[in-house]
């Protein structure tokens, strides 16, 4: 018997979040047959067998969170199988580690029997909406948040916070939410803003690739805000090659996959790595690498709407580039009026790091390469 535990699935992830499984108690699996799914924090993949055997026990319901190094699954292997590649063994009749006789009727996974331990709750009270009546780290969130709110008057669904469902973060929220609390803890940010007069760009102008080699001039222009800054040594790292974030908007939350050496590709082969990235992104299936190492970010925000922002830089990084909605203006020429159309823009960039000097001299050298008519 073994017992397979979640393994370490790469960038530094410490946990994942179980989304389905392909398997169930008594299957019969061989090696690297996908066992089940778990969503880390931007992208969903299948976790294989380590080895061949019978499925004994699974550990955890969909919905529920797992670290790196806590059971998944457990396998009896046929006789003369090797543990291979398994994280850690559990042997036959063993309990998990905090698991007793009483708690044994309750159906929960070792990781949430544990959690509910942390937070002193009793599972027995603790509703339950996993498969079969398993409860999940989710429930436990719940009962948690219940507690904290106290008894609400008029609350119509026993365990529901004040005001309403909890719903608990999940995946990309759950690690956006995380990315910006650090952000706030740790950036000291500072946003100028201007706008760029694209009225004479032609029809069918790709916006995005605009602004893309525009960030490219404005990093040309100044270095100092294509890097990034290491808190603890107080130092910052200029960068060679411009690796470019672009935040993608998606129902579930906002992911940012990386453009690579944007400075040295030709507007072709950036518009197909856009293409590929958005729907690798809305697919579920973009590598975790792709989604690590920007040095700057550009946020095309206009699209969806609003003219300037503060934006957040997510450290290392240095600075952020905003784009909001193109608008219709007038702008004065040699004495005349001329209709024309304005891009605004905003730059959010770290005051540790970045000198407003530094930071106006980047805006304006986007704006020079933007008000290009091609």
């Amino acid at each position: 018997m073994i017992t397979f535990r979640l393994p370490d699935l790469g960038e530094g992830l410490e946990e994942a979040e179980i989304v389905a499984w392909h398997v169930a108690v008594g299957d019969h699996v061989v090696a690297d047959q996908p066992l089940l799914s778990v969503e880390t924090d931007k992208a969903v993949v299948e976790v294989p067998a380590p080895r061949a055997g019978r499925i004994v026990a699974l550990h955890g319901a969909p919905g529920t969170i797992v670290k790196v190094g806590e059971p998944l699954v457990e396998i009896e292997e046929a006789a003369g199988e090797d543990a291979g590649a398994v994280v850690g063994e559990l042997p036959r009749g063993e309990r998990p580690a905090g698991e007793d006789v009483g708690a044994a009727a309750i159906k929960a996974a070792p990781a949430v029997r544990r959690r509910a331990a942390e937070l002193g709750l009793d599972l027995a009270a603790v509703p339950a909406s996993g498969p079969e009546g398993t409860v999940t780290m989710a429930d436990l969130e719940v009962a948690a948040a219940a507690r904290a709110a106290g008894p609400a008057p008029g609350a119509a669904t026993a365990g529901a916070p004040a005001g309403g469902e909890l719903l608990p973060l999940r995946g990309v929220r759950r690690a956006m939410a995380r990315t910006m609390a650090r952000a706030h803890a740790e950036v000291v940010p500072a946003t100028v803003v201007d706008e760029a007069d694209v009225g004479r760009w032609p029809e069918g102008t790709d916006v995005t690739l605009r602004l893309v080699r525009a960030i490219v001039a404005g990093c040309r222009a100044e270095p100092a805000l294509n890097a990034r800054f290491l808190s603890e040594a107080e130092g910052r790292l200029l960068q060679q090659r411009i690796d470019l974030g672009i935040a993608v908007d998606l129902p579930d939350g906002l992911v940012v996959p990386v453009l690579r050496d944007v400075a040295n590709r030709t507007p072709a082969d950036l518009r197909a790595g856009l293409d590929r990235l958005a729907r690798d992104v809305r697919a579920r299936t973009i590598p975790l690498a792709e989604l690590k190492g920007a040095t700057i970010t550009l946020s095309n925000f206009g699209m969806l709407g609003g003219r300037f922002a503060e934006l957040v830089v997510v450290p290392p990084q240095v600075a952020i580039l905003g784009a909001g909605r193109i608008r219709e203006g007038v702008r004065v020429s040699a004495g005349a009026l001329r209709l024309t159309r304005f891009l605004p823009l905003s730059l959010t960039f770290d005051h540790r790091a970045v000198t407003g000097g530094e930071a106006a001299r980047f805006l304006q050298a986007v704006i020079g390469d933007l008000e290009l008519a091609d």
